[in-house]
């Protein structure tokens, strides 16, 4: 992950951080329930989604969506529990420690129409315990802890952004009243992840996200510049709420050829946030 991290350490602060998660989760347990050190609960088994096979990818004609070259093939759905959080995620998170922590600046968002899908497949609600991030695999279990206030929530990872700079987390509305976001608007937050469905730090499925533009015709003419710059990727040019994002996915979603894309592209406008798919 990028920006710092962090171990939590475990004794009474530990003790004292989880009955507060689990009070904003709304979990009835106590903080006397947690087992000793030696008798935490085994690593559960949680469903992982394969990639796709690398696929040739079909030319387009369309002004927002041409490609070249290679590119993989579609992600599949990684859903998240009905209101974003279990019974069952709210026991696993008692029992265990945090395998890596990051801290940095959340805000809160919504979507900008009814029915739009989040990135990880599903229909995005403003009433789920979930978060978008750039790069936590898809359906990540997570606990977000405000540093001003202290109150913190368990939540999953069910989008990607925020894409603004000096930004690591969006969370939705329920998440963002669940920890103390939601009428100042940002905060800084700790995030500690409990459990990923697969690998944070190798192999996944990576692109760039360039933008936001404030006119088209700017999005347009860096795609035509990386279309040139990087035949075998795929790249697509998008509208956003009156604005115009570019993305680009290397050859086989490849993390290393992205984080070097990320690196070089240096936009007119706006930023390029490396970002996980999957």
């Amino acid at each position: 992950m990028t920006d710092c991290s962090e171990r939590r350490s475990h004794g009474a602060a530990r003790c004292a951080g989880l009955a507060v998660v689990l009070l904003a989760a709304g979990c009835g347990h106590k903080q006397n329930t947690q087992p000793p050190v030696q008798a935490m609960a085994p690593v559960r088994t949680y469903p992982t989604y394969p990639a796709q096979p690398v696929q040739p990818a079909m030319p387009s004609s369309s002004s927002s969506g041409s490609s070249s070259g290679k590119a993989s093939g579609p992600i599949a759905v990684t859903p998240v529990p009905e209101g974003g959080i279990s019974d069952e995620d709210k026991d696993y998170i008692l029992n265990h420690r945090p395998i890596v922590s990051e801290i940095g600046e959340a805000t809160w968002y919504t979507a900008p129409y009814k029915g739009r899908k989040a990135a990880n497949g599903q229909v995005f609600s403003d009433e789920a315990l979930t978060a978008a991030h750039r790069t936590l695999p898809m359906g990540s279990l997570i606990v977000v802890t405000n540093l001003t206030t202290r109150q913190a929530s368990a939540m999953r990872i069910s989008d990607r952004g925020p894409f603004v700079p000096n930004k690591i987390l969006d969370l939705t509305r329920a998440s963002a009243k669940s920890i103390g976001i939601y009428r100042p608007g940002t905060a800084r937050v700790r995030i500690d992840v409990y459990e990923t469905p697969k690998p944070i730090d190798t192999g996944g499925r990576w692109c760039v996200q360039i933008g936001a533009f404030t006119n088209e015709e700017a999005a347009d003419r860096l795609k035509a510049d990386l279309l040139r710059e990087y035949p075998d990727s795929k790249v697509i040019e998008f509208a956003g709420e009156a604005t115009w994002w570019v993305r680009i996915r290397p050859l086989g979603d490849d993390r290393g050829l992205a984080e070097a894309m990320a690196r070089r592209i240096q936009p007119e406008e706006g930023t390029a946030f490396l970002t996980r798919l999957d």
